[in-house]
């Protein structure tokens, strides 16, 4: 229980560490929203090392990684997606409009998320098979997310 309450203080020091940087040059959402991003992107980096055996599995770190995964979807991230911050509107941005004009579709997505990284913090402890049965639903979220709304790199 420390573990998971020292996580959660970690991780939610670092999202207003980002939010705080954000006020300071550049538009403050985007920096949010690549910010949080790049917390899911680092946490399904170790669920995937693990998963592919290219680094060796550990419940407690894997336990950890994907609660981080779960609580960062259950996060509201309404504010990160303000009119007028899409690729080319923006710097730093890689957002498609299409978020803007398919809501519902950019909801579904981010519900698929949460469902799929909360059934993966339930087994990613519970050994490297639980794991690699897991990880295939949060990681197609993720892509179908990208896939549908994330422009490419500049």
């Amino acid at each position: 229980m420390r573990r998971s309450t020292i996580s959660l203080t970690a991780l939610t020091l670092a999202i207003g560490t980002v939010a705080f940087a954000g006020g300071h040059g550049g538009n403050p959402a985007v920096k949010a929203r690549n910010a949080h991003m790049g917390l899911y992107g680092f946490n399904l980096g170790i669920l995937g090392d693990m998963a592919k055996g290219t680094t060796e599995y550990n419940a407690e770190a894997a336990s950890s990684a994907a609660k981080n995964l779960a609580t960062l979807a259950a996060l509201d991230q309404s504010a990160y997606w303000p009119e007028g911050t899409a690729q080319g509107e923006v710097e730093g941005s890689r957002a498609k409009a299409e978020i803007w004009t398919d809501g519902g579709g950019a909801f579904e997505k981010g519900k698929d998320m949460a469902v799929a990284a909360a059934a993966l913090a339930d087994v990613a402890g519970n050994g490297l098979e639980a794991l690699q049965a897991g990880i295939g639903p949060a990681g197609a979220a993720c892509g179908a997310c990208h896939k549908a709304y994330r422009g490419p790199k500049n």
